[in-house]
């Protein structure tokens, strides 16, 4: 199992209010160092509150090993082309440890945050990697530039503009997904999907990865290689009594999750369409902290792996290990050992075997997650 990691260390952003520890930005290319030193496969930095990319250079300039990736980036405000520079960039200066992470972001986001007229976004998402790969196509082996589809129509790439090829030019694209649409899709053109921290394993297996397998299908491609990034709801600390306002934030950002109409579905598969419900209509009134009175104790646990850092390594390996083959977890740093535990905790889980996740994926698994 691959191990990746946020910034900052043992983040768990509440979502309903702004989080205690917010990021430094001048801390990311140390954190990037202490990360290698520890061991760690790789660094993920999402879009909210910072520029992703800018944050991985400084990440990429100071680490040597890490795997970088945004986890995601908003893939419909940027034009393809933009993307592609980005990304281009990106994989130029990190010497090919670049992974491409894609978002379609929520209709209420794209049409009142930014502005953009709203499109289901499955086939959007489709069109946009193809889009993305036609401009490194060109950029890379000279193919001329003549990509059209419903959303963009992309036929000028003077030399002033192209980029021109690059050492590592295959840039691993994954999408965030929950919905089996999106799944199909990164079946189809993507190579791993990074499913929302609502998506229980259950939810993976029996949901996720079918629809994934059938685009691949569709597509006439293998999942051999294909990888599933998860990023669960921990909560995490030394001692059960530090465990309190991790379990808090956890709460809260489930009953966060649970009033987004686009995760629905991940509720429902638990029988918890009427939670859903309930908190999105207090999220429309916006009585915010009313939501995590919503998630009782069994809820909880149903999303979120608790434990202290004696316990939570070997908790994560009993739910995702065979499931996933990258999964996204740290602890805060605040003294040599909780370096240590963290250096630990991270030596456990990326020794881990990944080919029973494999084995899922690829539809392979018998009873048990034995291959078959």
């Amino acid at each position: 199992m691959r191990l990746e990691t946020l910034l900052p260390l043992g983040k768990v952003d509440p979502g309903l209010r702004t989080p205690e520890t917010p990021l430094d930005i001048w801390s990311v290319g140390e954190n990037a160092r202490l990360l290698e030193e520890i061991g760690y496969g790789g660094l993920v930095v999402e879009e909210t509150k910072d520029d992703p990319f800018v944050l991985l250079a400084l990440a990429a300039a100071q680490s040597t090993r890490l795997r970088l990736t945004t986890g995601v980036s908003i893939a419909f405000p940027r034009s393809p082309t933009v993307m592609a520079l980005s990304a281009w960039t990106m994989q130029k200066l990190s010497h090919g440890r670049f992974t491409l992470g894609l978002g379609s972001q929520v209709r209420g986001h794209i049409q009142r945050r930014y502005g953009m007229a709203w499109a289901p976004p499955g086939p959007w998402m489709r069109e946009y990697v193809a889009a993305v790969r036609a401009v490194w196509d060109c950029w890379q082996n000279g193919t001329p530039l003549n990509f059209e589809g419903e959303h963009y129509k992309l036929s000028l790439m003077v030399p002033l503009f192209n980029a021109g090829p690059i050492e590592h030019p295959q840039i691993p694209v994954h999408l965030a997904s929950v919905n089996t649409y999106m799944c199909g899709v990164a079946g189809e053109v993507a190579d791993g999907i990074r499913p929302h921290p609502v998506c229980t394993p259950s939810y993976i297996e029996e949901v996720m990865l079918p629809a994934v397998r059938k685009g691949a299908a569709k597509a006439g491609r293998e999942l051999d290689s294909f990888r599933v990034c998860m990023k669960p709801l921990v909560a995490s600390a030394r001692t059960d009594e530090e465990l309190v306002p991790k379990i808090r934030d956890a709460r809260a950002r489930i009953a966060f999750y649970a009033s987004t109409p686009g995760y629905v579905a991940a509720f429902e598969h638990l029988g918890l369409g009427d939670l859903a419900a309930e908190a999105r209509a207090l999220s429309k009134e916006q009585r915010w902290e009313e939501l995590p009175v919503l998630i009782d104790d069994t809820i909880l646990d149903q999303f979120a792996v608790i434990g202290t850092y004696g316990e939570i390594g070997d908790k994560l390996l009993a739910r995702y290990g065979n499931i996933v083959t990258d999964v996204e977890f740290s602890i805060a740093v605040r003294d040599d050992r909780d370096r240590e535990t963290l250096a630990g905790l991270a030596k456990t889980l990326q020794n881990a075997d990944d080919s029973a996740a494999r084995a899922t994926i690829t539809g392979t698994a018998g009873a048990g997650g034995q291959t078959r």
